[in-house]
């Protein structure tokens, strides 16, 4: 059971703030607009009397104008005020959960991609980004598909990927490389998103000597 009531709050926040009715019908005014809510003078002073409780709606409407919180404006022992969530206000969103992923610097011959070895260090990553580590982009291969140099690119890791999917492929034990990949029974070919380079096909034995590290799910243009 509450200790108070609606009436006995009004008076009390009219008394501390020198607010008259006529200044809390005013103070209500956006929020009923934004809740489709009427308050009237008549409304206002059988609340303030303690003839009537306002229902739920009206109720809303006079904590919100009033900066209070419903439960407390209802009389009950209740905080005065709601928690502060910024993530409550208009066009604010909550950012999401990091997590730390590796960022790959050169890739030794025969050890496991995040092998230690092979990290330059950790960065963050939204957890939403469902990847294994992150490679910072080196020239302009791949420009038309918006991947810049410098960018870095999240990894998902996977032997394999489907075709015209994006790739961090190692061809002869040599840099990691991103390209569209296109297989088929006797060749691989490595294809760039920009018309300055030349598709790389790989056949025959040079087939042995193909790995595919796994499928870039994101990338950002920003230094990491």
């Amino acid at each position: 059971m509450p200790k108070e009531n609606t009436s006995v709050r009004l008076k009390q926040i009219m008394a501390e703030r020198a607010l008259r009715q006529v200044d809390i019908l005013k103070l209500c005014e956006p929020y009923c607009q934004k809740y489709d809510v009427k308050i009237g003078k008549t409304d206002l002073s059988q609340y303030v009397s303690g003839k009537v409780n306002p229902g739920s709606d009206k109720l809303r409407v006079l904590a919100a104008a009033l900066n209070v919180s419903e439960t407390w404006l209802m009389g009950y022992d209740a905080p005065r005020t709601e928690p502060f969530d910024v993530f409550s206000l208009p066009g604010v969103l909550p950012l999401p959960r990091f997590v730390p992923k590796p960022l790959i610097g050169t890739i030794a011959c025969g050890t496991p991609i995040t092998a230690e070895q092979n990290v330059d260090r950790y960065i963050s990553v939204p957890d939403d980004i469902k990847c294994d580590f992150v490679l910072r982009c080196r020239g302009d291969s791949m420009i038309d598909a918006h991947i810049m140099n410098g960018a870095s690119v999240y990894i998902r890791e996977q032997p394999d990927v489907e075709n015209g999917e994006i790739a961090a492929v190692i061809v002869d034990d040599e840099e990691a490389t991103l390209k569209r990949v296109y297989k088929s029974p006797d060749a691989l070919t490595l294809i760039p998103a920009n018309s300055s380079y030349q598709p790389i096909v790989i056949m025959g034995e040079r087939l042995q000597h193909v790995r595919i590290l796994g499928l870039v799910v994101a990338w950002t243009n920003y230094l990491l």
